[in-house]
C-alpha cells in the first residue's frame, strides 16, 4: 500500500499528539517554527559533487518503503552511491507518531550511524511498527537503538526532544509540499519527481541522467 497524505495542520498536530506517549516528544503547540534550517539535519551518502542527486521521501512505517530498502536499495547503494556516481539524500515523511519516533532514533546516531539504523528499522519494520501497544512500539525502537550502540539515556533524550520533533514535522511539511510528494516512497532525480520502481527501472533513469 502506497500511503498518500494531505498536508494539513490538523493532521500534523495529530501526529505530534500521538508522539507524546513516549514521554513528551511534543505537546499540541504550533508545529511550524518560522525557521527550521538550524535544527533539521539532512542525511546523505555518496558524492556531494555528483552530477546526479537522488532524494528519497520515505516513512519508516511504510511497507512499500521497507520493500524498496530490501529489494532495490542494496544494489542502488553498491552500484551508484558507493561508487560516487550519485549523491543520495534521505528525507522523512511522517504519517503517524511511530514514524516520527523511528526517525528520531535514527537521527540519534548522527551522520555516521543514521543509514545503519535506518536499515535495521526497515528490516524489522514488521516487528516494531505492528506491536499491539504504543508503549511496545517505543520499547522496540529503544531495542533497535541499543543494537546500534546507543545507550538508553541517549535514546530517550532523542525521542523526547520536543523542539527537534516540532522542527522535523515543520520541515517535512515544507519539503513535501514544495516537492509535491503524495505517496511513499517517492524520489526526486535531479529535481524530477518519480514514483517507486524496480532496480532495473531506477538504473535506466540514472544511466540516462549520467550520460547527459
Amino acid at each position: 500500500m502506497n500511503k498518500s497524505f494531505e498536508l494539513d495542520r490538523r493532521a500534523l498536530l495529530a501526529i505530534m499528539a500521538a508522539a507524546s506517549v513516549t514521554g513528551g516528544i511534543a505537546s499540541a503547540q504550533d508545529v511550524a517554527p518560522s525557521n527550521t534550517d538550524n535544527l533539521v539535519e539532512e542525511f546523505e551518502l555518496g558524492n556531494p559533487d555528483a552530477a546526479v542527486t537522488v532524494i528519497e521521501y520515505a516513512s519508516f512505517t511504510c511497507p512499500h518503503c521497507a520493500n524498496f530498502h530490501r529489494d532495490v536499495w542494496p544494489q542502488l547503494k553498491a552500484n551508484y552511491i558507493d561508487t560516487g556516481k550519485i549523491r543520495f539524500i534521505y528525507r522523512p515523511v511522517y504519517f503517524d507518531g511511530p514514524g516520527l519516533w523511528a526517525d528520531l532514533v535514527a537521527r540519534c546516531g548522527g551522520q555516521e550511524r543514521f543509514f545503519g539504523i535506518a536499515d535495521i528499522l526497515y528490516d524489522r519494520q514488521a516487528e516494531w511498527s505492528r506491536a499491539p501497544t504504543q508503549a511496545e512500539i517505543g520499547a522496540g525502537l529503544q531495542t533497535i537503538g541499543r543494537m546500534a550502540g546507543l545507550d538508553d539515556d541517549t535514546i530517550l533524550a532523542c525521542m523526547q526532544d520536543s523542539e527537534n520533533a516540532q522542527a522535523l514535522v515543520a520541515a517535512f511539511q515544507e519539503n513535501a509540499s514544495r516537492d509535491n510528494i503524495n505517496s511513499t516512497p517517492s524520489f526526486l532525480i535531479n529535481g524530477e519527481l518519480t514514483p517507486n520502481m524496480s532496480y532495473a527501472s531506477f538504473a535506466k533513469i540514472l544511466d540516462e541522467k549520467l550520460a547527459e
